[in-house]
């Protein structure tokens, strides 16, 4: 097994382990007290959007010239970080939400399952299916990234 494919399939259990508590209501206590603590649901947004701003990085190291050099470390990167969001997301929240929280919920996941099955993965040498991957991953990046700022307001506005 390649060295870019340990990150799929870490991320794909993490996925799974995720959606199975979801589905049949598992939960830690200790964990779900602490998400409706609301220091702790501040503090652990803070740190999901500073990842999900991390996750941009690559992007910068693409098209800003002098960090292209670091492109393939931030690619690795990435796809780890990619990998953990499962993780990363569940400390923040155990449940999807509502209205535009499952949206942004739901997005967030699928936007990981692409991320999971990029081209090294598949194998594709298509610039067809290239293209239409990259746009769909980016757009669900950048529609998330949108939503978490619109989150990141109502918390604070209503709060």
């Amino acid at each position: 097994m390649k060295f870019n494919q340990k990150s799929t399939i870490v991320g794909l259990i993490l996925l799974i382990v995720f959606f199975i508590q979801f589905f049949l209501k598992l939960e830690w206590t200790w964990l779900s007290n602490l998400q409706k603590e609301e220091m702790y649901k501040r503090w652990s947004g803070l740190a999901l959007a500073v990842f999900i701003t991390f996750q941009w990085m690559l992007t910068l190291s693409r098209v800003i010239k002098k960090y292209r050099q670091h492109a393939q470390t931030i690619t690795l990167l990435h796809k780890w970080a990619g990998a953990l969001s499962p993780l990363f997301f569940y400390v923040h929240s155990i449940g999807m939400g509502y209205g535009y929280l499952a949206l942004l919920s739901y997005m967030f996941f699928a936007n990981a399952l692409l991320g999971y099955f990029n081209l090294d993965v598949i194998k594709s040498t298509s610039e067809g299916l290239f293209k239409v991957w990259m746009i769909a991953h980016v757009a669900f990046s950048i529609i998330i990234t949108i939503v978490m700022f619109f989150h990141i307001t109502m918390v604070f506005y209503y709060k």
